[in-house]
C-alpha cells in the first residue's frame, strides 16, 4: 500500500486558508509549485474547490502544523493515513468481463484477418488474450474454429476504438508502402523525353526579305500601268 497525500490542491487550499504556513512549505506537503499555492492565495487558481482538512483525514497533526509554523525551514511530515491508496498493478492484458469471453474469438479473428500488420502482443493488450490463443485462431486449429465469425472488437465492446487506431498506426509505422499493383503511369521526367520538340522555323523562312517584297509588289504595279496604257 502507498503512503500518499490524498487530493493535494485540496489540501492546499484548506492549509492556505487555515494555517500561518508558507508557501514554501505547503507546496512541498502538497506537491505542487510555491506560484500555484500563491495563486490560490490569491484567489487566482482553485477557485471551485473546496478545501479538505489534512487533520480530520489523519494525514497531518496539529502538532506537526504548529511545528511548522513555527519553524518556516520546518517541512511538513505525513501521518499514517487513515485511508490507503493502494499502489498501481503492474499494466497487463486487458481484463475482459465474463459475458463478453465468449466473444473474444470473434473479434481476435477479425483482428488477424484485417490487421495483419498488428503483433500478438497489441491483440492481446486489446482484447485481453494470450499469444497461444491467437496462435491457435490464426492457425484454424481453435477448438470452435468452424464457429467462428470475424467480429469487430469495437462493436463488440471489448475494446475502444481510440486504443484500435492506437494499436494500428504503432503498427503501421515504420513499414514500407506497397507498391502499387498493374499498369501505372510513367514519371512525369520520363513522359517529358517521349513527346516530340516541335521544330523552330528557320531563321530565313521566318524573316521575310523586305526589299524583295517591295521589288515585287513594284513590277506587279508596273504591269498592271501598262496593261491600262494599251487600252
Amino acid at each position: 500500500m502507498a503512503n500518499t497525500l490524498l487530493m493535494p490542491k485540496a489540501t492546499a487550499v484548506w492549509l492556505v486558508d487555515n494555517t500561518a504556513l508558507s508557501f514554501e512549505q505547503i507546496a512541498q506537503f502538497c506537491g505542487l509549485h510555491p506560484l500555484e499555492v500563491k495563486a490560490i492565495a490569491d484567489g487566482e487558481s482553485a477557485q471551485g474547490i473546496k478545501g479538505m482538512d489534512p487533520i480530520m483525514t489523519g494525514q497531518l497533526t496539529r502538532d506537526e502544523i504548529a511545528r511548522a509554523e513555527k519553524d518556516a525551514n520546518h517541512r511538513l511530515k505525513l501521518s499514517d493515513p487513515k485511508v490507503r491508496v493502494p499502489e498501481s498493478k503492474r499494466k497487463g492484458p486487458r481484463y475482459t468481463p465474463l459475458s463478453k469471453r465468449q466473444d473474444r474469438p470473434n473479434a481476435i479473428l477479425w483482428l488477424v484477418r484485417n490487421h495483419p500488420e498488428l503483433k500478438d502482443a497489441q491483440i492481446a493488450r486489446l482484447v485481453g488474450t494470450t499469444k497461444s490463443t491467437i496462435d491457435q485462431i490464426r492457425d484454424r486449429k481453435h477448438w470452435n474454429s468452424a464457429n467462428l465469425q470475424p467480429m469487430d472488437p469495437v462493436t463488440l465492446g471489448l475494446a475502444s476504438q481510440i486504443d484500435l487506431d492506437m494499436e494500428v498506426n504503432r503498427a503501421s509505422r515504420g513499414r514500407e508502402q506497397a507498391q502499387p499493383a498493374g499498369d501505372t503511369l510513367l514519371p512525369a521526367a520520363l513522359t517529358e523525353r517521349l513527346v516530340p520538340t516541335p521544330e523552330k522555323p528557320k531563321d530565313e523562312d521566318a524573316e521575310l526579305d523586305a526589299n524583295a517584297v517591295f521589288a515585287k509588289l513594284s513590277a506587279l504595279k508596273s504591269k498592271d500601268q501598262d496593261t491600262d496604257d494599251e487600252e
